[in-house]
């Protein structure tokens, strides 16, 4: 079956739905705890007033989805090898691009999608907002299609005349890399803690804020939350506390393990990886080998014991600058593989495995300022509040215990930085918990800086920050020397070589 993209199409109609519900949700979202108090305190009369106006913003919202709806339109120019998109309602916006920039496709499915039977594509580009590239409701059979003609551009007798082949399925695809439930549950006990612990935080935060809320509502806030928080640190002992936290986070970890990562496959289709995952929303992504700039693996102590590694494939991100969730959301994460499904992704990637080079280790005054603002700085702040604060005094273990794992920490990060260089790569290691390895080819470095402290020029001591469109790599602390000959080296040969970096 031959699908033609050359003419301008529309969205399932099934985008009305979609789209007036997205919009129905945001608005929700920002007005719940306003309208929820509002709900608490109101008489019949404003409750039914409220009502009929909540019904108003649904029907608005649905009739924004229908003019979105037809104003969105989208087709490939064959003769450009250009994917243009034509939107908006009251302020049209003509996006074009080029299918040689697309390097990443998602066909994701969301709860809602997952039940009309449609699918969104997104588009991300080196240079472009992916957001904006966002076609929320298409079916599965053109969304197949349309994803296979933007990452493989190439012009074909169908293509001139506007008609492209429907690739076969993924389904067809042998997975590289499956993994089943029980490695899931490896994955969510031995990884994300430190993600885990900022979301029971923030919600604890949440839940203690909307009681408090509540009650003020009801003008019945005299402190009772306070008062249950602090009577509850006397009825239950530090040890159970600490194992009802352990089991907490363990338990969360699992959840968000199984929701983001359930099913996941990863197959090599075509010229690209595909990789889907997802148990409530599917999210499937193609993507070129040759477009991933740097390529990480990481292992930690109990991932060790198990044979377990997790992997990252950072491609270029958009040219205004992003924050490290913005940037970490454009990377596709294998979140457990293997050591030999390790090996075969970084040939898929590389061409090679990534063998043995000149290591370098930075010099012992990498632990100087840790030492001073991490260790000193704190203890002499608490050694004022000790002399000044009799109260101060009884966290004198807690203080100790801190020193020490600090001070570990210090040491395990100072022990792990390294920067291995052969011809082919380039590894940067680091690391405390996580380990990781960095690995990016020369020919894919965008600019090198270096840096040296006044006081560091007689030691001869300096720093290198290695510039991609993915992200930078840094060695602090190593012999300048060597490192001013070994970016000497590695602008030869990104100036001397003829391979493109993506």
């Amino acid at each position: 079956m031959s699908l033609d993209f050359s003419q301008p199409q529309r969205q399932s109609a099934a985008g009305i739905i979609i789209n007036g519900a997205y919009i129905a949700q945001r608005l929700v979202r920002v007005m719940f705890i306003p309208l929820a108090l509002f709900i608490v305190k109101a008489n019949k009369t404003a409750l039914l007033n409220t009502a009929f106006g909540f019904i108003a913003v649904v029907i608005l919202a649905f009739v924004y989805g229908y003019f979105n709806y037809l104003k969105f339109t989208f087709y490939l120019n064959p003769l450009k090898q250009e994917f243009v998109i034509d939107k908006g309602i009251f302020s049209r916006k003509h996006l074009t691009i080029p299918i040689e920039k697309i390097q990443q496709v998602n066909i994701n499915q969301g709860f809602l999608q997952k039940i009309i039977g449609v699918y969104s594509l997104q588009i991300d580009t080196a240079g472009a907002d992916s957001k904006e590239v966002d076609i929320r409701a298409i079916n599965g059979e053109i969304a197949q299609a349309l994803r296979q003609h933007l990452l493989h551009g190439q012009r074909t007798p169908a293509m001139e005349e506007g008609a492209i082949e429907t690739p076969p399925t993924a389904s067809t695809d042998v997975p590289l890399i499956k993994i089943k439930a029980a490695t899931l549950l490896k994955i969510g006990l031995t990884s994300n803690y430190g993600q885990s612990v900022a979301l029971l935080i923030g919600f604890g935060y949440a839940v203690f804020y909307n009681i408090k809320e509540v009650l003020k509502a009801f003008d019945n806030d005299y402190g009772q939350v306070e008062q249950f928080v602090k009577s509850g640190f006397t009825l239950f002992s530090t040890g159970i506390l600490l194992a009802a936290i352990t089991v907490l986070l363990l338990a969360t970890n699992v959840i968000r393990t199984f929701v983001k990562y359930f099913d996941f496959q990863l197959s090599k289709h075509s010229h690209s990886l595909l990789i889907s995952a997802g148990l409530l929303a599917r999210k499937n992504t193609l993507l070129h080998p040759n477009k991933v700039q740097i390529t990480e693996y990481s292992q930690n102590y109990l991932q060790k014991k198990i044979g377990l590694f997790k992997m990252s494939l950072k491609q270029a991100h958009a040219g205004r600058k992003q924050s490290e969730k913005e940037m970490k959301n454009n990377n596709t994460e294998i979140p457990g593989c293997n050591a030999t499904e390790k090996d075969e992704l970084l040939r898929m990637i590389l061409n090679r495995i990534p063998d043995g080079g000149s290591t370098f280790k930075p010099n012992w005054r990498y632990l100087n300022l840790p030492v001073v603002f991490q260790l000193i700085l704190p203890m002499l702040i608490y050694g004022v509040f000790y002399y000044f604060f009799p109260e101060a005094r009884v966290y004198y273990p807690l203080v100790v215990a801190y020193f020490v794992i600090v001070f570990i920490m210090i040491y395990i990060s100072y022990t792990k930085h390294r920067i291995t260089v052969s011809e082919t790569d380039i590894i940067k290691q680091s690391g405390i918990w996580d380990i990781s390895q960095e690995i990016i080819e020369p020919r894919k470095i965008q600019s090198i800086s270096t840096s040296q402290y006044p006081w560091h020029k007689k030691l001869d001591i300096g720093h290198v920050t290695l510039h991609t469109a993915a992200g930078s790599i840094s060695f602090s602390y190593g012999n300048f020397t060597e490192i001013k000959t070994l970016v000497n080296y590695w602008l030869y040969q990104v100036e001397s070589g003829d391979q493109e970096w993506m």
